[in-house]
């Protein structure tokens, strides 16, 4: 019988991103399960991936009531499907995961930790998340921070001892595809066929952001960082979704996405390869990341990167070398950097010449998958022996 896995994620569009990698294990001997929130990303991870799919409600708030709610048929589910592993991704998963398969009695249960909500709380909600945290991790038999710099902080925070942690590999946890998120598979003609649509010019310096379009993002300091500067040979493409409720934007914000008409909003984008291939430039100000797949995305496309100096950005970009790397929440340095790129010809064809080969060697994805792949049959061959 082959040992059951459960990969465990808040929302379904969190399970997505670890695509590929179900497969993968499933064609290495497991059974693999993937448990989301319902969502259009939790069907296609099934047909996709070939997997078993189980909806299990969840919140990314705080929620007493409904986070018992999902504790409770978590644990039933663990007891009817009896995994050998549970492997959690996100702060909501990872405490109804852990604890849950820890109640249960699931022999080995692991965390994999991106970004941190609670970097940019304080007071009685840091208190709260910091107190959800490490009793996460206490629930755990083995916490992976995808970041050397996020080992350091939960290091530094005292959320566990070092004993629990390991980083899989380089970081990431999934790496990158390098053979789809390559420049040769988008035609000459149809990034021509996007610019029309998109009203850009060969000219123009195409400036692009890929995430959520929300505050925590950095996507009220680029605005006003791009507004600024009041470039007309320059573009701002925004390719995401706004979250209105959770961190919305502030008002000049969404004046200026409203009626700049040098900036582009096209929504959320199932493929955003053509959305690279015909800009110049990633501009990713986030306050605070895990391991974003954007910027290796951007860098498997040759597009370099403008970074905040956070977890993830700083590891996979090195600055002058495949980007730069600035102060978080920093508008005067988004625009130094941006206009650094536009003017110096020389060190931007140097950072474009460099991208590519900084992400194959360090994040391609059978990379990542091979090193997680000998965590478990290590971590079963250890449980096979108590």
């Amino acid at each position: 019988m082959k040992p059951k896995l459960f990969r465990v994620t808040t929302i379904s569009g969190s399970l997505k991103l670890l695509k590929g990698q179900y497969r993968f294990m499933s064609d290495h001997g497991f059974e693999v399960i993937g448990i989301s929130s319902k969502g259009r990303h939790l069907d296609d991870i099934r047909k996709d991936e070939e997997i078993r799919t189980i909806a299990l409600e969840m919140t990314r708030t705080i929620s007493l009531l409904k986070d018992l709610k999902s504790l409770f048929q978590f644990y039933k589910i663990c007891k009817k499907e009896r995994p050998l592993i549970v492997h959690t991704h996100t702060p909501k998963a990872g405490i109804v995961g852990m604890l849950g398969a820890k109640l249960a009695g699931v022999p080995i249960r692991l965390h994999t930790v991106a970004g941190l909500p609670l970097v940019e709380s304080s007071g009685i909600k840091r208190k709260i998340l910091d107190f959800v945290e490490r009793l996460t991790y206490s629930c755990a038999s083995r916490i992976y921070p995808n970041s050397k710099k996020m080992y350091e902080f939960i290091i530094k925070n005292n959320y566990t001892s070092k004993g629990k942690l390991k980083v899989i590999a380089n970081g990431s946890s999934n790496g990158i595809d390098t053979q789809f998120f390559s420049p040769d598979r988008i035609t000459e003609e149809k990034k021509s066929l996007l610019k029309r649509k998109l009203n850009i010019s060969d000219s123009d310096f195409v400036l692009i952001f890929v995430g959520r379009i929300v505050g925590d993002k950095g996507i009220n300091e680029l605005v006003q960082a791009f507004v600024e500067l009041n470039n007309p040979q320059m573009k701002l493409l925004l390719v995401g979704s706004q979250e209105k409720e959770l961190d919305p934007l502030k008002k000049q914000t969404l004046i200026a996405l409203e009626k700049n008409k040098n900036i582009l909003s096209v929504g959320f984008q199932d493929d955003v390869r053509p959305y690279f291939a015909i800009s110049k430039a990633l501009v990713f100000p986030s306050y605070r990341e895990g391991f974003p797949n954007v910027v290796m995305q951007a860098g498997a496309m040759e597009v370099p990167s403008i970074v905040s100096d956070i977890n993830g950005c700083n590891e996979i970009i090195v600055s002058g070398e495949n980007g730069i790397v600035i102060p978080v929440k920093n508008t005067e340095e988004l625009k130094k950097s941006i206009t650094t790129l536009f003017k110096n010809n020389v060190l931007y064809n140097k950072l474009k010449s460099n991208c590519r080969r900084m992400i194959v060697n360090r994040y391609e994805q059978k990379i990542i998958w091979s090193s997680l792949l000998r965590e478990y049959q290590n971590l079963l061959k250890q449980h096979s022996k108590e």
